[in-house]
């Protein structure tokens, strides 16, 4: 009888044992002494830390002499099977992802490299990777034609990297839900930051338009030739004179050798053409108008940060300059003679001229508040007195 309820027991054993999938790493199952079945002595003892499975009994004289290696489900019934060989990245993926790196380590950085915490902040260091960007892919982009696969491909790429901070910048709303069984409550919902809500597909939207108009020149009438060869040939010349007046090349037009010539039929554009040239002209226009506005808007609701303004010199006159502050506050204000005087020879002079321009005008604002507001709190005083 005592052989017949040990096999019996047996039986319920291997049953149980069937319905897990043994085809997990037995060594696994092994190294965890908590499910590891040892051998049952006389008397029922065993190193198993939970209790033995329902239903079965141990009787007086029974015992296993073979180990049987148990396996419990780990998550919800299955067993996590740890794959031998790793997958393979393709090689084009892997330089995508170290440049992604590359260009988010930058922006944490705030554009210092070295770590040694001189960067800037970080509005600043994705304007400055935007701009770099639209310079390299946009900066030597001389010739109406389609951008190149790779480059509008660079683009869109990069540009969804940068813009992806903005999915963080967020501002919480009132918002109404419902409840499953009826009622209302209110809740804040996070949304992005409004003047993202509302610029940011408009922008989006005039670079798809930007991107269309060139792709719409793929096949044109014209087409553009090295200046140099175009100069050397008499014929190409009297073709398409490039002013009513001289068939050679203006002085403004000889001052960028470096631009393509333009070459158009010897009968010229065709009336079709041309309108579709001043259409794209006019379409082209008002995109740049559209991004200055939003531009413009922008920078109005933007508050002046103190850092600034506490790092502006106290006198308008040290940031203007001599020169310009003479020509600015003389009795008769001549624009002529003043932009003759200001040295516009490069973009970067231009630009540095605009930023000393404006910080004067911070200076001169911030005087006349303080001026304003001296002498309402002195009218206060004397009203004060008065009653």
């Amino acid at each position: 009888m005592g052989s017949v309820s040990s096999e019996e027991s047996f039986d319920q054993i291997s049953e149980q044992l069937e319905s897990y999938n043994l085809s997990a790493d037995v060594s696994e199952s092994e190294s965890s002494s908590g499910f590891s079945c040892r051998r049952f002595d006389r008397g029922g003892s065993s190193s198993l830390t939970s209790s033995p499975p329902a239903g079965s009994e141990f009787v007086d004289g029974a015992s296993f002499k073979a180990r049987l290696p148990v396996m419990l489900p780990v998550v919800g019934g299955r067993h996590v099977v740890i794959p031998t060989t790793k997958a393979e990245v393709p090689e084009a993926d892997m330089s995508e992802i170290e440049l992604m790196k590359e260009r988010f380590a930058k922006l944490l950085l705030g554009e210092d490299m070295s770590g040694g915490g001189k960067g800037v902040c970080t509005a600043l260091a994705i304007s400055n990777a935007i701009t770099n960007l639209s310079a390299s892919v946009f900066g030597e982009l001389w010739k109406l034609e389609p951008l190149s696969p790779q480059r509008k491909l660079m683009w869109r790429r990069e540009m969804d990297w940068l813009l992806c901070v903005s999915d963080s910048i967020v501002e919480l709303k009132p918002s109404l839900q419902e409840f499953p069984g009826g009622g209302t409550f209110e809740v804040m919902v996070a949304r992005p930051r409004s003047d993202l809500y509302v610029n940011l597909p408009a922008l989006k939207k005039l670079d798809a338009m930007l991107l269309s108009i060139l792709d719409s020149f793929h096949d044109s009438e014209f087409c553009y030739a090295d200046r140099g060869v175009v100069i050397s040939d008499n014929d190409g010349i009297e073709a398409f004179p490039s002013s009513s007046t001289s068939e050679w090349p203006s002085i403004r037009q000889e001052e960028k050798w470096w631009l393509p010539f333009p070459k158009v039929p010897p009968s010229g554009l065709s009336e079709d053409s041309r309108k579709r040239l001043q259409q794209c002209r006019d379409c082209t226009h008002q995109i740049l108008k559209a991004a200055m506005a939003i531009n413009s808007n922008v920078l109005a609701e933007m508050e002046i940060p103190n850092a600034y303004l506490k790092s502006l010199p106290k006198c308008g006159k040290d940031c203007l300059g001599e020169g310009m502050y003479r020509y600015l506050t003389a009795d008769q204000f001549f624009p002529e003679c003043l932009l003759d005087y200001l040295d516009q020879s490069s973009e970067y002079t231009t630009l540095e001229i605009a930023n000393r321009v404006e910080a004067s005008v911070h200076i001169w604002k911030k005087k006349i508040l303080k001026k304003a507001f001296t002498t309402c709190k002195g009218w206060k005083v004397i009203m004060g007195w008065q009653s």
